[in-house]
C-alpha cells in the first residue's frame, strides 16, 4: 500500500475506534477483516498506531487541534508507530512542519493532567491507594502487554512446552509465579502452531493463571466458573480437575460461551458444561443451589487492570459506570453464594484496581453474610497452588496483584468458606 493510502487507512481505523461504540480489540479486528490486501507489517503500524492514540489520547487530541475534518489523519500522524520515512514521505510540507511542532511541544515536560494519560475519575482514587507508587502503576500501564501462555497440564508439562516453542523459533522463559506461564519474547504470531491447535497452550496473562489456580479446584468436585465468558479461566479449572468431576461454564452471553466451544474441543475436557443464564436469579441456577465445592465469580468490572491490553476502556467509562458496576458486582456475588456448599468455598475477583470494586464489595459481603461465610486467606490457598513467593501477592486476607509490582494484569481475589 502507498505510504498516503496507509496512512488515510489509519486515520479511517481511528475515526471507527474512537467512536467507541464497541471495544477497541473488535474495532481493529472488523477492520482488517474489511482490509483483507493489508499485509502483515501494515496490520501491525494501523495497530501499534491505533493503540499509541488510546493510550495518549488526552494530549494528542489537543496537539491535533480543533474538531473536524482531517482531525484523524492529524491523530495518525501524531501517533504514528510505523517507519518514519513512510510516514514523512505520506505527509506535505505542511503537515511536516505541524508533526515538528508538536512533537517540540510534546517533549515538553507535559501539564499535570497530561502526564500519565489518566481521567480524574481514575487518578484520584489510585493516587489515594498508592501513594507513592502510583507514578510506578500510571507508568507500567502506559504500554503493551507481554505475550504469556499457560501449559494445559492434561496434555504437556512447562518443560516439553519450552523446548517446543524454541523448536518454533519462539523465544520464550517462565513466568515469574505462575508453575504453568510461559512468557514470551516479542509479538511472535502463534495462531497456526502446532501448540495451539493441539491445545497443548492457551494464550492467557499470568494474573489470570494465578486466579484460576487461587481458586484451587480439585478432582471430582463440583465447581462453577460464575461469569466464564470465553472460558480462559474455565479451562483453567477443567485441567486443575484432571478432567473429573462437573465444571459449570456459565454466563448470560451466548455469544461468549460459543467462544468457548472450539477452545473446550481442542483442550481435551470433558468435564466442562456451558451453561447460558438469562440473569444471576436465573431459575436454572436453583438446581445447583447448596451442591457445589468451588463457585468463582470473575465479576464484571472496568477492567482497569488491563489497560496495557485496553487503554480505551479509561476513555469509555465514568465514575458513573463504577457506581452502576457496584450494584452488578454485589447482586452476582450474592447469587453465587446459594450455589456453595457447607464446607465450599466462594472466590470473588475482578481485573479492576479499584477499591471500590474490591474491597469494599467483600467488605460488605463479609457484613451480609455474617455467621454463613468466613474470609479465609488468599495466601494459604496460594501456597497450597505451590506458587513461588506467594506473600507478594497478597494483601491482608486477599490476592491483590499490580502491574507495577508483579508485571501482570491487575487482580483482586477474595475468597470465603461456607460454614
Amino acid at each position: 500500500m502507498r505510504p498516503n493510502a496507509l496512512l488515510d487507512a489509519a486515520a479511517g481505523l481511528l475515526h471507527r475506534v474512537l467512536a467507541f461504540e464497541q471495544p477497541a480489540d473488535r474495532a481493529v479486528q472488523a477492520f482488517f477483516r474489511e482490509h483483507p490486501a493489508l499485509g502483515a507489517r501494515e496490520r501491525q503500524t494501523l495497530a501499534d498506531t491505533t493503540y499509541r492514540v488510546l493510550r495518549h489520547l488526552d494530549m494528542l487530541r489537543h496537539l491535533a487541534g480543533a474538531d473536524g475534518p482531517g482531525r484523524d489523519r492529524r491523530l495518525a500522524v501524531l501517533g504514528w508507530q510505523g517507519s518514519e520515512g513512510l510516514l514523512q514521505s505520506a505527509l506535505s510540507a505542511d503537515e511536516r512542519d505541524g508533526l515538528a511542532a508538536s512533537r517540540a511541544a510534546a517533549a515538553v515536560a507535559p501539564p499535570a493532567q497530561w502526564r500519565y494519560h489518566l481521567p480524574a475519575w481514575i487518578a484520584t482514587p489510585l493516587q489515594q491507594q498508592l501513594g507513592d507508587e502510583f507514578a510506578a502503576w500510571a507508568t507500567s500501564v502506559d504500554g503493551p502487554a507481554p505475550l504469556d501462555l499457560r501449559v494445559n497440564s492434561e496434555k504437556s508439562d512447562r518443560r516439553t512446552v519450552l523446548a517446543a516453542l524454541a523448536e518454533e523459533g519462539v523465544a520464550a522463559a517462565p513466568t515469574r509465579y505462575s508453575p504453568l506461564g510461559i512468557r514470551v519474547e516479542g509479538k511472535p504470531s502463534l495462531g497456526r502452531s502446532a501448540l495451539v491447535e493441539s491445545g497443548v497452550i492457551e494464550v492467557q496473562d499470568e494474573g489470570s493463571q494465578l486466579l484460576a489456580l487461587l481458586t484451587g479446584a480439585r478432582r471430582g468436585e463440583m465447581v462453577a466458573d460464575f461469569c466464564a465468558g470465553a472460558g480462559g479461566k474455565t479451562l483453567a479449572l477443567g485441567a486443575q480437575m484432571r478432567n473429573t468431576g462437573r465444571l459449570y461454564a456459565v454466563d448470560v452471553s451466548g455469544h461468549r460461551l460459543a467462544r468457548l466451544a472450539p477452545r473446550l474441543e481442542r483442550s481435551g475436557l470433558a468435564n466442562v458444561h456451558p451453561m447460558q443464564i438469562a440473569h444471576e436469579r436465573d431459575e436454572r441456577l436453583d438446581r445447583l443451589a447448596g451442591k457445589l465445592d468451588r463457585v468463582l465469580v470473575d465479576a464484571p468490572c472496568t477492567g482497569l487492570g488491563t489497560l496495557r491490553r485496553h487503554p480505551d476502556l479509561k476513555w469509555r467509562q465514568t465514575a458513573a459506570d463504577v457506581a452502576a458496576l457496584g450494584l452488578t458486582q454485589r447482586a452476582i456475588l450474592a447469587a453465587a453464594a446459594r450455589l456453595v456448599k457447607p464446607g465450599g468455598h466462594l472466590v470473588y475477583a475482578t481485573c479492576s484496581p479499584l477499591a471500590a470494586e474490591n474491597e469494599a464489595v467483600a467488605g460488605e459481603f463479609d457484613a451480609v453474610q455474617a455467621g454463613r461465610f468466613t474470609r479465609v486467606s488468599a495466601l494459604a490457598a496460594l501456597q497450597r497452588a505451590r506458587i513461588d513467593d506467594a506473600a507478594s501477592l497478597v494483601s491482608g486476607a486477599d490476592l491483590r496483584l499490580w502491574t507495577h509490582r508483579h508485571g501482570t494484569d491487575g487482580f483482586f481475589a477474595a475468597i470465603w468458606r461456607r460454614h
